[in-house]
């Protein structure tokens, strides 16, 4: 979170399962008052998959303005370079623009399958789940 306000970002909505301790919720409205930014939740209360409290944050994340936003996975932390993301993005003029990464064993994670264009500037052509094959 520190990370997104360091990039310019205002707003963060946390996606959480139904499954969440309220004692994590009320961490982060304390954490909200200390970095000034506004921090709101999309909780479903059922297991939906994935990115089910995503789905649930349609309305928060689609608006009038234009302006991108950051899908983030809380289970990968490390330092993204978010102001370049921001940049590239508004350069490529794309809808959607993914950040990935290579790894040994793609049997553990997705895998996005690319058409090469360049080391940059590849198209997604397709996901794999976790391929048992790759």
């Amino acid at each position: 979170i520190e990370a997104l306000k360091a990039a310019g970002v205002t707003e963060v909505v946390l996606a959480i399962n139904h499954q969440q301790p309220e004692v994590m919720l009320n961490f982060v409205k304390e954490y909200e008052k200390k970095l000034e930014m506004k921090i709101t939740f999309s909780q479903e209360t059922e297991p939906l998959g994935t990115a089910g409290p995503l789905a649930l944050a349609r309305d928060k994340l689609i608006d009038e303005s234009g302006k991108p936003f950051f899908v983030l996975n809380s289970d990968v932390i490390c330092e993204y370079p978010l102001l370049e993301m921001i940049e590239f993005h508004k350069n490529h003029a794309a809808e959607a623009s993914i950040m990935v990464t290579k790894v040994d064993d793609p049997s553990k994670y997705g895998v996005v399958v690319m058409e090469e264009e360049g080391k940059e500037e590849s198209r997604v052509e397709i996901f794999v789940e976790k391929p048992k094959h790759f």
